[in-house]
């Protein structure tokens, strides 16, 4: 049976009345708060759930490992040894993987085991096969050595019954590995997250066309459907729309039916070719949320035929920091993941900068020498600084003069899934 939660309300974006100017941590507790998951929950084999969203706990059906075995390869016996000498009469037989003893071990006995093999009963202590001297039924070693030593307890890594892995984990391939060696052969996942991504402009011609007067290339789009795909949902190409109000609305009626959210880029302030402002104001649903960010600043945010719009900045680099600041976190929520926040580090700057109060700043840096140096220009133009970047500087809103040295945020591409 397939489930799917409950639509978003028309209203989920708005603000408290009164709201001109939106510190940034307001715009995402109010996105964490507002939005939910949005994908429908199915069962597939443990084999296709490869970077799926865990709809629920998933519980070990089996420990592992599932008895106690042996960590090396070596003898067997019972108890701890004091130090000195000590020589213990081997058994008849071995334990190997696969191949249990079906005996019982006396007290002050040894057997051969071998790595991976269930401990026999009356055997809790292994002793390297390399610490031993072996003959005539025999073996000699020296001690002292601890009871359990090179032993593995049943279920010291996962008991059965406990939570292997938990709601919202995105599946990796060793998670796979694990789920395995529990025993779960299906689990329940959310269906992949669809985000369709619409360029608007009439400046806008495709990359390798050519470029009249005044136009400009679509960097954009080809910039947010490979994030999309490298955050692990499914990009949906819905191209681009010229600044026609009427082509504008039946692409986002498209967008609607093929994808579970939308991203716009381009359009998403108050001018007067700004059409996905107008459309979303039109369907009762536009929310403009004047963010204290730079670079960026106006989204537009609402509903259309259901799906959530996230108007973004037409400029490409203010596009990819107000995707990775507050796109990314709301998608990994509407696809079951829980709210993802970056991990951040604090390391010491390579730059001075003076910073006034009231905005947050997100320079474009990389580190080197265990230093976080940023792009010689702040310029929202400069599209190079983000392929020469590894990361983002954070700086808060408040006022701040950065001399080399000081300890700044640095928050690496790979903490946003890129």
């Amino acid at each position: 049976m397939t489930l799917k939660p409950p639509p978003l309300r028309n209203d989920c974006f708005a603000l408290p009345a009164g709201v001109e100017w939106t510190p940034v941590d307001q715009a995402l507790a109010q996105l964490r708060a507002r939005l939910g998951a949005v994908t429908a929950v199915q069962e597939v084999p443990v084999a296709e759930a490869l970077g799926r969203v865990l709809a629920k706990d998933v519980i070990a059906r089996r420990s592992n490992p599932p008895q106690a075995n042996s960590a090396v390869d070596g003898y067997g016996f019972a108890g701890a040894v004091e130090e000195g000498a000590h020589v213990l009469p081997l058994v008849d037989g071995r334990a190997a993987a696969g191949v249990p003893f079906g005996g019982v071990v006396p007290a002050g006995q040894a057997i051969r085991i071998l790595t991976g093999a269930a401990l026999p009963e009356g055997v809790d202590t292994v002793i390297l096969e390399e610490d031993v001297t072996v003959g005539e039924g025999q073996i000699a070693f020296r001690g002292p050595l601890k009871r359990g030593a090179n032993a593995r307890r049943a279920g010291e890594d996962v008991a059965e019954g406990d939570v292997a892995l938990p709601q919202g984990r995105q599946v990796t391939p060793a998670d796979l590995a694990l789920l395995a060696a529990v025993g779960v052969g299906t689990v329940p996942v959310r269906a992949p997250l669809r985000v369709a991504v619409v360029s608007t402009g009439d400046e806008l011609v495709e990359p390798g066309q050519v470029a009249g007067p005044g136009q400009i290339f679509d960097a954009n789009r080809v910039m947010l459907l490979a994030m999309i795909g490298r955050f692990g949902f499914t990009p949906v190409d819905m191209g681009r729309v010229g600044d026609d109000r009427a082509a504008l609305r039946a692409r986002l009626d498209q967008a609607a039916e093929q994808a579970d959210v939308i991203l716009t880029s381009g359009g998403a302030s108050a001018g007067d070719e700004d059409h996905v402002s107008a459309l979303l104001r039109e369907a009762g649903a536009m929310q403009e949320w004047r963010v204290a960010i730079k670079p960026g600043r106006p989204l537009a945010l609402g509903l259309w035929n259901g799906a959530p719009v996230f108007g973004l900045p037409g400029n490409p680099v203010a596009a990819m920091v107000c995707t990775l600041v507050f796109a990314r976190p709301a998608l990994c929520q509407m696809a079951g993941m829980g709210w993802q926040e970056p991990v951040g580090f604090d390391v010491p700057a390579a730059f001075e900068k003076r910073k006034k109060p009231g905005r947050r700043e997100y320079l474009r840096a990389r580190m080197r020498d265990g230093r976080a140096e940023v792009f010689a220009s702040e310029g929202s133009g400069r599209i190079s600084g983000l392929s020469w970047a590894e990361g983002l500087v954070e700086i808060g809103d408040g006022e701040r003069h950065i001399r080399p040295g000081d300890p700044v945020r640095f928050l690496p591409y790979g903490s946003f899934g890129l």
